[in-house]
C-alpha cells in the first residue's frame, strides 16, 4: 500500500490539472438543414418533403407549395407574395417579417408555428388552421376579416383558430 501512495497522489493531482484545461467547443451540425439562401429558387414545390427546410432571405414570389411539407421550415425574411400555399403543411414553421401577401393559404396547417412581423394583406386563409400559432394582433384582426371554413386535415375552424370573436 505504501508503494501506491505517491501514485495515488500523482493521479489525484494530474485529475485535478486536467479539469482545468478548457475543451474545445463543439457546434451542432447543421447538415440535415437544407438551406436556400439569399437565392431565386425553384418555383415548384408542390407536394415536396421539405421538413426543416431554410428559405431565408429568399424571393419565393408565385412560388407553389401546394400540399408541400414544410413542417419546421424557416421563411425568415423571405417573401412570399402570391405563393400557393394551399394544402401545405406548416406546422411549427417560423416566418418571422416574411411578405405574405396574397398568398393562398387556403386548407393549410400552421398549428405553432411562429408568424410575427409577417404581412398577410389579401392572403386566403380558407379553411386554414393557425391553432397554437403566434401572429401579430393587427394580422390577426386583418385575417379575421375575410376568415372561414373548416381545415379538411384537422377539422378546426379557421376562425376559432384565429381567435376572432
Amino acid at each position: 500500500m505504501s508503494i501506491l501512495k505517491p501514485f495515488l497522489g500523482l493521479a489525484i493531482a494530474l485529475f485535478f490539472f486536467l479539469s482545468w484545461i478548457p475543451l474545445p467547443a463543439l457546434a451542432a451540425s447543421s447538415a440535415a438543414i437544407r438551406a436556400y439562401d439569399d437565392a431565386e429558387v425553384a418555383k415548384d414545390y408542390s407536394g415536396k418533403n421539405l421538413i426543416q427546410a431554410e428559405f431565408a432571405n429568399a424571393k419565393l414570389d408565385n412560388a407553389n407549395f401546394t400540399g408541400a411539407d414544410l413542417r419546421g421550415a424557416v421563411f425568415n425574411g423571405s417573401s412570399l407574395k402570391n405563393a400557393n400555399l394551399s394544402g401545405a403543411d406548416l406546422s411549427n414553421a417560423i416566418a418571422y417579417i416574411t411578405n405574405l401577401s396574397g398568398a393562398d393559404l387556403s386548407n393549410a396547417v400552421l398549428t405553432s408555428a411562429m408568424l410575427l412581423k409577417s404581412n398577410f394583406r389579401g392572403a386566403i386563409v380558407t379553411g386554414a388552421d393557425f391553432s397554437e400559432a403566434v401572429l401579430d394582433r393587427a394580422q390577426v384582426l386583418h385575417l379575421c376579416a375575410s376568415a372561414s371554413g373548416e381545415n379538411p386535415v384537422t377539422g378546426v375552424d379557421t376562425r376559432e383558430s384565429l381567435g376572432c370573436s
